[in-house]
């Protein structure tokens, strides 16, 4: 997929959370028509559906919290956690260590696996989805170390 400018890495944390911010961007572009039609059978879905019920929150209601504006990142975050419940240390720990190694030796590989050869990425250091994520878009997490950023 291209870069897409506005969309950040599914690393990149929001609070202690990782990819929360990236689902955030996309509600956004896909409101200002600037989300590639590639993304658009997933919104909502796959891992923004992974994220929303990790916080205990309607995708649709985030979103429509999102787009009314008036909030930042962090606020959004603390207004899901007024909805859902606040999350613990130990929950966002599990949280992120499950999300930034999904497809690495569990039942997403296949995927993974079908993504990379999908998009002729054979060759680069991808060994799970958010590194895929990255690459796809241009990125090089391994370059960056983007799992280790605060």
């Amino acid at each position: 997929m291209p870069v897409v400018p506005g969309l950040r890495s599914p690393y990149a944390k929001v609070g202690h959370l990782v990819y929360f911010g990236r689902m955030l961007d996309k509600i956004r572009l896909q409101a200002a028509h600037r989300l590639p039609a590639d993304y658009h059978a997933n919104l909502g879905k796959g891992f923004d559906a992974r994220c929303c019920t990790f916080l205990r929150v309607n995708h649709a209601e985030l979103a429509a919290r999102v787009l009314a504006g008036g909030l930042d990142d962090a606020q959004l975050l603390a207004w899901c956690h007024e909805r859902g419940g606040a999350r613990t240390e130990e929950d966002c720990e599990v949280w992120n260590g499950f999300m930034m190694k999904r497809g690495w030796r569990d039942t997403g590989h296949e995927v993974l696996l079908r993504r990379i050869h999908e998009s002729a990425l054979e060759g680069r250091p991808i060994e799970t989805m958010f590194d895929y994520l990255d690459f796809d878009e241009g990125r090089d997490p391994v370059a960056s170390q983007a799992w280790a950023q605060p």
